[in-house]
């Protein structure tokens, strides 16, 4: 297979505008990013899909590839899409996309591969993943993301609720008697499905726990769940960068 890494980026983040030019250790974000995407050996290629030119200047300047795309997106499922159109205008096809969360610095390459080696099985349409939930406050956290799988490793259901509710215990055992499973903001997708699911409409449960995925799986789309050993720590505001930057 020939697999794409793409890092959607946009300048006009609500809470931390600029956020993929903010200074980690001495590097753009973005730019940590992207050094890190490229050591996945499962991707032939790794893009930045950005609607604004300074990031693009960046990008271009510490030698990575970078496609500008509409300023319109409302997603990254959506900007990764119109940079796939743009490949494929230019002769470059790839058989499935792998969606790089753009506020990740230090995401690790192990997780790129997990994501995009689940696509070994024919039957696998969308990929993420996901990993065990250690701490009872991450569990009650709406900001935490949760799903539930299948045997065959699908996803059931995500919600920012903790799933499922556990009857007769009480909350502080949760934890103790069930595995729940913490959602990692990472997607990979079959390039023929990316291009169905970004001709969706709103759903319903989407509207409901605002998180784009149930679009998904409310029209029928399989999402597998594979289970990393990493977590995922995401820069929302600049609060999150200094407590990040004290982490590493």
């Amino acid at each position: 297979m020939r697999i794409a890494g793409i890092i959607p980026a946009r300048f006009a983040s609500t809470r931390f505008p600029g956020k993929p030019l903010a200074m980690v250790a001495g590097k753009p974000m973005i730019q940590r990013v992207y050094e890190q995407s490229v050591k996945a050996v499962s991707l032939n290629d790794v893009f930045v899909a950005t609607d604004d030119s300074r990031i693009e200047k960046a990008v271009s300047g510490f030698g990575g590839s970078v496609i500008m795309t509409s300023e319109k997106h409302k997603s990254g499922t959506d900007r990764c899409m119109e940079a796939v159109e743009k490949l494929e205008l230019a002769g470059k096809i790839f058989d499935a996309v792998i969606n790089i969360q753009g506020d990740e610095p230090f995401i690790e390459p192990e997780s790129i591969e997990t994501v995009a080696g689940l696509f070994s099985d024919p039957d696998v349409q969308i990929a993420t993943l996901a990993k065990e939930i250690a701490r009872i406050e991450d569990l009650f956290n709406p900001n935490v993301n949760k799903v539930i799988i299948d045997r065959q490793g699908n996803a059931i259901y995500f919600s920012r609720h903790p799933i499922p509710f556990m009857k007769d215990r009480d909350q502080s055992a949760w934890l103790e008697n069930h595995t729940y499973l913490k959602h990692l903001g990472i997607y990979g997708y079959r390039t023929s499905v990316l291009r169905q699911i970004t001709r969706l409409g709103i759903s319903g449960l989407e509207k409901a726990e605002s998180l784009e995925q149930l679009r998904w799986i409310e029209n029928g789309y399989r999402i597998r769940v594979g289970i990393s050993r990493f977590d995922s720590i995401a820069v929302d505001t600049p609060e999150d960068l200094l407590k990040l930057l004290n982490i590493h």
